[in-house]
């Protein structure tokens, strides 16, 4: 018993930790995504939509590696002393949308939350709507 209770707790002590989003920079996704996205989002106010990355809390993207890197370094510039230490470059490609979103803290860089919604074959608008309003919905059963 101990040791399926001591990993529970674990799992919620880590997200205890786990910094509350007010506000989201939505990038730009497969087939128009972001615009559904931000229009779910804002309509059923699960979190503020903001046009200025910098005044972002966290960025929502379909892709991580180096030029979503790139993008968050024009977005906040690391120190000086943070670039030497953190030389590494990272080893996780994301090459296209296959349909997992990651929620970004804009500062730390970490990922928040990431969830998988299987990407519609159509890109109608409705299908598209359907899908952004799926990934809303979790997104604030996330912040709850």
């Amino acid at each position: 018993m101990k040791r399926l209770l001591l990993p529970l707790l674990a799992g919620i002590a880590a997200l205890a930790q786990v910094p509350s989003v007010r506000s989201v920079y939505i990038l730009p996704m497969a087939g128009g995504l972001d615009q559904y996205l931000a229009a779910e989002l804002t309509r059923e106010h699960s979190m503020q939509v903001v046009a200025d990355p910098k005044a972002a809390d966290a960025v929502l993207t379909d892709r991580l590696g180096e030029s979503f890197e790139q993008k968050m370094t024009q977005i906040h510039p690391r120190d000086k002393d943070d670039v030497a230490e953190n030389s590494v470059h990272p080893s996780f490609r994301s090459s296209g949308s296959r349909g997992t979103i990651f929620l970004v803290d804009s500062k730390s860089r970490q990922v928040l939350w990431s969830d998988y919604e299987k990407p519609t074959r159509s890109a109608s608008s409705g299908s598209l709507n359907r899908e952004a309003a799926r990934i809303a919905k979790k997104l604030a059963a996330r912040s709850k």
